[in-house]
This record gives structure tokens, C-alpha cells and sequence, in this order.
């Protein structure tokens, strides 16, 4: 698999990352342990998670892995840091003390001295900036973080983090930033990803395949197996089954059926390669599932059917 710098860093990650959000919950340690080989097999390093995940089961898991299944300094190990949910209730707190906590809480369930990539969640509107950013100098001076990075910050957050952290000593500069991108949401390309190309940093796109509706399981109603059924997925696919949504979806299906590929593939391929991306992070419920998604590192789209689905798909 290709790997690509972030950015101006030094941080070399592949083009595909391996996203674990259901690790712990929705997928097992067996599947777990199945989709981790499978990517490795493929050539992937870069392995993504946060403290939330499963409230911490997802670290665990990957901490599990760990030794059996990769050694250690063979991989890009990356975790998030400032949401927690006290009582069922969402909660961001991207205090100095609480985000030093999580950090170490994340390293002992990862069973790692240090990870690779250390990111503050989203942005926290109660407490200062400059305490967050802080933890991040904390963390990248005292080792427990090799790079550091943010995610889903607006354009004008993003550009005040990376400012601030730049050409200053003691201070742990911004090596990428995590952002949801696919065909079915384009945002990013109004503020982020020139930010990332005037300034230097890596992005990384979360949810590439629009929430699992770029696949095209729901052009015919709502599986009871996806996550669109399940209780506590269900609010997340929802905004993409509207109208606009689906005229996208048909495009991707038209241009799948003309290239001989499936959905699934044309919709990566298209973020993966899209101008600015440094990995795109993908994640499935089990390893067939993942499996699918890899078989998109052996395609292209020709640039034709680039521009079509850009048209189709293009920010208003």
C-alpha cells in the first residue's frame, strides 16, 4: 500500500487507514484480531482509535493485539483524546488535566509507552484553547506522543491551532488534522484541505463511504443489519438519506456498473485520491466487510468519471 507524508512532518502513514470505532462493541476481539491481519496482509500501518471508542474497549482490544499480531514500532498507532460520555451524556472537556489523564489512561489500555499520533477529539468552547494545546506540548515533549494533531475543528480553529504551534520551541506542532469527507459531504474543501495545503499539515478523512451509504445498501430501504437500524447508529446515517443523497448514490452506482467495480470502490477511490488526502480512515463491522473495502487499493478511476461524480456531488 502507498504510503504518503502528512504533511511537513515526518509522519509517513498509508493511504488506507484501518478506523476502529466498533471494536469492543459491535466487533469482536476474534473479528477484530481478523481485520487487523487482513489489513497488514494489504501493506497498512496506520491504525486509528480514540479513548471514547467502546468507552476505552477499542484501545483495549488493540492492546490485546499487540505482540501477537504486529510489533510495535511497525505500525502508526493513533488515538483521540477530550469526549468521554459521565452518565450516557456527551460531554467535551479539553482541559490540560483531563486530557493528560486520558492519555495515560489510553497508553495503559494500549499497553504502549507512547503513540504515534496523539489528536485532541473536537474543539472544546469552555475552556481555553491555549490549555488544550498545552497537553499536546506535554505529551510531544515528554515522548508519550511522537506527533500530534487535531479533529473535526472549522477551518478558522484549524488555522489558529497550526499558527500557534509553528516554528516555536517547546511547542508541538500540528502534523494533521481528522475530518469527515466522502461524495455525500464536501465541506472540508472550502477551509480545510487548503488550510492543509498552504500550511503544511496532513488530513485524514473519516467516514469516506458517507456513513456506509455511499456502498448503496440503502437505495432499497433500511437492512436490518446495517448500521442504520441499529439503535445507537441510527441518528449517525440518517442525515444521508435524503434526496440529494441519493442522487449522488445513483451517480456512483452508474459510473460502478460502466467501470465493472462496486460502489464501495468508486467512492474511495475517489476520496483516497482526492487533492490533499493523506489517509482516508475506513472501518467495517466485520473482516469480510473490510476485505471489500481493501480490494479499492487496486483501482484508479479515470479522470472522466472523477469530474462527473464532482460535478454531481459539488458544494452549493
Amino acid at each position: 500500500m502507498e504510503l504518503r507524508r502528512a504533511g511537513d512532518s515526518g509522519l509517513s502513514l498509508s493511504r488506507l487507514g484501518l478506523g476502529t470505532m466498533t471494536w469492543g462493541r459491535d466487533t469482536d476481539e476474534h473479528e477484530a484480531a481478523d481485520q487487523m491481519r487482513a489489513y497488514l496482509d494489504a501493506g497498512g500501518n496506520f491504525i486509528d482509535t480514540a479513548a471514547v471508542y467502546g468507552d476505552g474497549d477499542s484501545e483495549r482490544v488493540i492492546g490485546g493485539l499487540a505482540g501477537s499480531l504486529f510489533k510495535r514500532e511497525e505500525i502508526v498507532l493513533a488515538t483521540k483524546a477530550g469526549i468521554t460520555f459521565p452518565d450516557g451524556i456527551r460531554t467535551v472537556n479539553n482541559s490540560r488535566a483531563a486530557l493528560m489523564a486520558e492519555l495515560d489512561n489510553s497508553l495503559a489500555r494500549l499497553g504502549t509507552d507512547y503513540v504515534d499520533l496523539w489528536q485532541i477529539h473536537t474543539w472544546d468552547s469552555e475552556n481555553p484553547i491555549s490549555d488544550a494545546l498545552s497537553a499536546l506540548d506535554w505529551a510531544y515533549n515528554s515522548g508519550r506522543a511522537r506527533y500530534v494533531g487535531i479533529s473535526n475543528f472549522s477551518g478558522w480553529q484549524t488555522a489558529h491551532c497550526v499558527t500557534r504551534q509553528s516554528n516555536q520551541g517547546g511547542k508541538a506542532p500540528i502534523a494533521t488534522i481528522q475530518s469527515e469527507y466522502s461524495l455525500l459531504n464536501r465541506e472540508v474543501e472550502r477551509e480545510i484541505i487548503p488550510a492543509a495545503q498552504a500550511l503544511g499539515f496532513g488530513f485524514l478523512p473519516w467516514s469516506p463511504l458517507g456513513r456506509g451509504v455511499l456502498t448503496g445498501k440503502y437505495r432499497n430501504g433500511l437492512p436490518s443489519d446495517s448500521r442504520g437500524a441499529s439503535a445507537h447508529f441510527a441518528g449517525f446515517v440518517e442525515p444521508y438519506l435524503d434526496a440529494r443523497s441519493s442522487r449522488v448514490v445513483e451517480a456512483v452506482c452508474v459510473a460502478a456498473d460502466g467501470l465493472g467495480y462496486s460502489p464501495l470502490e468508486v467512492s474511495l477511490a475517489w476520496v483516497r485520491d482526492a487533492p490533499g488526502v493523506t489517509s482516508a480512515i475506513v472501518g467495517a463491522r466485520t473482516s469480510a466487510q473490510l476485505r471489500g473495502i481493501l480490494t479499492s487499493e487496486q483501482i484508479s478511476l479515470p479522470e472522466v468519471v472523477r469530474e462527473a461524480l464532482s460535478e454531481v456531488s459539488a458544494i452549493l
